[in-house]
């Protein structure tokens, strides 16, 4: 037992022990039960299979039908998928883990095909040009295609998705969740709020900095109310990325101020995601120690941490906990696997988004301990 080791330490969050600084993030994997978007056994299965992480963060849950953006992701907004999730809690606390919903609202980042014919909602109507999302054709073949031109939602409707957002939280609660994680990373729906070159709106949502802020601090703190304790509330944020075509003129300026207001409502984590694609710029240190300052809660971090980058990121201190997201797709047994420096598998890309158990539940484990 290597009790020196940085990712194995214990840290406390939400009223959980995590016995590792090891997470594993979102990630969409499109295989709920259709019709119905529901979590099921094979859901179950991949998820308690990887329960040695400190934390499990679901992949993205809708929170309600508009919210949805890609063909095959589970919502959390019927009492069927509220009844799936639990099989997925239950699987994964049996197996020793803890695990906390994402909740999800993609706004214009989805196609009128997956909404009933209806146009996506967004902060304003500026389409994501050049950004495509997710479907499956009509004989069940999958499609990626354009995402759907959106319309700007009133203030009333606004205020309507904040509610959709309490009510997703209690039912994390109800499913069994320890926790939720606010996604307003991406190029999603909190993110269309954040960044400038998304809002174009002139009312209380729009504009100055601390308007663009407002649906955020208004999510967040709905979330908070509903929890009980803030501590089992996280936000994933994605700063200085430009990802689905969400663009902020000073992206340093307007992260350190929403990281500020998260940790004056008093959020548990922060979770940055960082810029994961080949070639990607680092984000910069001051960046990371600049956050730091101005939120005293747990932050985590991913983007393409190895083994030796998370602990030297732990032991500088910006960083609480490290994401590992593709490797956890092929290694159940991660956290072993980087306790024994032991090899890690690659992932199939062809079996990430949609079929059956292949890619999903078959990658074995090392037999490391």
């Amino acid at each position: 037992m290597h009790t020196t080791d940085p990712l194995f330490q214990p840290l406390a969050l939400g009223g959980l022990t995590l016995p590792n600084r090891i997470v594993m993030p979102p990630m969409t994997r499109s295989r709920a039960t259709q019709p119905g978007d529901c979590a099921n056994a094979l859901m179950a299965r991949y998820y308690a299979q990887r329960a040695g992480a400190g934390l499990i963060v679901s992949e993205g849950t809708y929170i309600s039908p508009m919210g949805k953006g890609y063909a095959g992701t589970p919502g959390l907004c019927t009492p069927a998928q509220v009844a799936g999730w639990r099989g997925v809690t239950d699987a994964v606390h049996a197996a020793g883990g803890r695990i906390y919903a994402q909740l999800w609202h993609v706004g214009r980042l989805s196609h009128t095909s997956l909404l009933g014919g209806q146009a996506p909602v967004s902060s304003s109507a500026i389409q994501a040009e050049g950004v495509n999302v997710f479907i499956q054709n009509e004989d069940g073949s999958p499609n990626f295609v354009q995402a759907s031109a959106p319309r700007a939602l009133p203030v009333a409707e606004i205020q309507a998705i904040v509610e959709e957002y309490r009510q997703a939280a209690r039912n994390a609660i109800a499913a069994g969740f320890d926790g939720v994680e606010l996604h307003a990373a991406n190029g999603y729906l909190v993110n269309q709020f954040l960044d400038s070159e998304a809002n174009n709106r002139t009312d209380a949502y729009g504009g100055s900095l601390e308007n663009r802020i407002r649906f955020l601090d208004e999510v967040a703190r709905a979330l908070v109310e509903t929890l009980g304790d803030p501590a089992r509330v996280g936000i994933r944020l994605a700063p200085l990325t430009t990802l689905n075509g969400c663009v902020d003129a000073d992206p340093v300026a307007t992260y350190t101020a929403a990281a500020k207001r998260l940790g004056e409502i008093g959020v548990g984590y922060i979770h940055i995601a960082e810029a994961d694609w080949d070639d990607a710029p680092d984000m910069p240190l001051s960046f990371k120690e600049a956050l730091r300052r101005v939120y005293p809660g747990v932050l985590i971090y991913a983007g393409k941490y190895t083994a030796e980058r998370a602990r030297d990121a732990l032991q500088a201190g910006w960083a609480d906990l490290i994401a590992f997201g593709r490797p956890f797709v092929a290694n159940p047994d991660l956290p072993d696997r980087l306790r024994n420096d032991v090899p890690l598998a690659e992932h199939d890309r062809n079996t990430l988004f949609g079929g059956d158990a292949r890619g999903l539940t078959d990658y074995p484990v090392s037999g490391a301990r």
